[in-house]
């Protein structure tokens, strides 16, 4: 059999592309798959940045430079992008299997300019109309739809073994987006003060057309990655892809919708300034994006369910610090009790993201125990993970929006204060406990004696050996 060539030509479609090949990976597999996934994590990172641009806009906007609009007003500002980013990562995941990794990434990096240019104009107009902004939001809302469509494509790439690492790396550069765009507000604070937030836009125009660029240039089109007719209705039938998304809400609709609300809280809750706010707002986004690749190297070992288990619970008690600090007044036990949450909920995306391939890895080990074809089952099983990844990743990000709603109404409400609305998230945090434990973690009858695997299932040995780890 003649050996894939050892480096593809960039841009090409990738015909032959088969991860849990030991030889073809070692090879020549690796480099480009590390290469696609760097690429691939600067476009999300830019993505993110713009998604998440209004969390920070929103703390400049006074009336000190023409814009008076209430607390109320400038939780819709967050509410706004969050939604459609959320609404977009359904298609954009459909969209990566149907034109490609690499043109699609080109497109949606290149995309941005459209509203941060908007973004950078009409920042600097004062008394510009709400509506005005609602719109520009919604189109920032575009670099939210990058996640699922980067993190389908990143999927088909690497072996099974290497999944919870990739997804990862890859979820966790991308995330990292929301703590720098945050840190970049606060260096426009702490220098050039509070009047001037076309400066934290001006930052990103340059590095949207360099990611456009880059991905042009260096990125690969991978057949591996095309969807087949189907392939996501066929997974929205299938119980476990509504069972991991509700766990998504838990873990990446808790770190959205805290990185994008995190300092208009501090702001309602304690009267916090625009720099007092920016002080602390990035640092929660940056330590749950850094702790999202631990959450998948841990259920690499550990498995997925396990660890989303432990996260879930862990997250609980974080709120319940948070409700004592509401309780106290305690500005410091609050800040605590949130960089814990931003922490967890980093670890709880990666654990979650890896139960994907890992719980349809198991489908079809089953499968081929009842006598399928090997090769057919896990193909069959790669193929439903990618499209999983999309509604998931769609149905977590509207777990933002409802996050962000819910802060809305608490302080907007006769008491204004953030406690009814973490009451809510504890309870929420308990359904991912019961359902995390009643769904993956009960003990599984015994499996027959016999596997009845046919000598194709040797390829998808690896592939095995992590279905039993989910």
């Amino acid at each position: 059999m003649t050996p894939p060539p050892a480096r593809p030509a960039t841009g090409r479609w990738i015909e032959d592309w088969d991860p849990e090949d030991e030889d073809f990976w070692q090879r020549s597999g690796r480099r480009t798959a590390r290469r696609n996934l760097a690429l691939s994590v600067l476009a999300e990172h830019i993505g993110f940045s713009v998604w998440s641009m209004w969390s920070v806009l929103v703390l400049f906007m006074s009336p000190e430079i023409g814009f008076a609009f209430t607390p109320s007003e400038k939780f819709l500002l967050v509410v706004v992008p969050t939604l459609v980013g959320a609404a977009l990562r359904l298609p954009y995941s459909y969209a990566v299997t149907r034109f490609g990794g690499r043109n699609w990434t080109v497109f949606a990096s290149a995309v941005l300019l459209v509203p941060a240019l908007a973004a950078f104009w009409f920042i600097r107009q004062p008394g510009t109309d709400l509506w005005v902004f609602l719109l520009i939001g919604a189109l920032c809302g575009l670099g939210g739809g990058n996640f699922a469509s980067s993190m389908t494509n990143i999927t088909a790439l690497f072996p099974q073994r290497l999944q919870g690492w990739a997804l990862g790396i890859n979820a966790g550069g991308g995330n990292l987006g929301v703590a720098a765009v945050q840190l970049i507000g606060l260096l426009v604070l702490a220098t050039a003060g509070s009047a001037h937030p076309s400066y934290v836009i001006a930052a990103y125009l340059p590095l949207i057309v360099v990611s456009s660029v880059l991905a042009a240039w260096k990125m690969d089109n991978f057949a591996a990655v095309r969807g087949a007719p189907g392939a996501q209705r066929e997974a929205a039938r299938n119980p476990h892809t509504w069972i991991i998304s509700l766990l998504y809400v838990g873990t990446f609709g808790s770190f959205i919708g805290y990185g994008f609300a995190f300092g208009l809280v501090l702001q309602s809750q304690f009267g916090a300034t625009p720099f007092e706010a920016a002080q602390y707002t990035f640092l929660g986004p940056l330590l749950g994006s850094f702790f999202r690749p631990v959450g998948g190297l841990l259920s690499d070992r550990f498995g997925g369910a396990r660890v989303t288990l432990a996260t879930f619970c862990a997250m609980a008690a974080g709120t319940g610090l948070l409700l004592m600090a509401s309780a106290q007044s305690s500005y410091a036990l609050f800040l605590g009790g949130f960089t814990l949450l931003f922490v967890l909920t980093g670890i709880g995306n990666g654990s979650t993201y890896k139960l994907i391939p890992a719980v349809f890895a198991r489908q079809a080990q089953d499968a081929v125990t009842s006598g399928r074809d090997a090769e057919q089952a896990f193909a069959r099983a790669r193929r439903l993970s990618g499209a999983v990844v999309g509604i998931a990743g769609a149905v977590g990000g509207l777990g933002g929006v409802g996050v962000n709603l819910v802060f809305r109404s608490a302080y907007s409400g006769p008491v204004k204060s953030g406690e009814p609305a973490f009451t809510a998230f504890l309870a929420f945090y308990a359904v991912c406990i019961l359902t995390t434990w009643a769904v993956y973690l009960r003990r599984r009858p015994a499996a027959p004696a016999g596997d009845g695997r046919d000598a194709a299932a040797a390829a998808a040995g690896s592939a095995r050996t992590e279905a039993s780890r989910v």
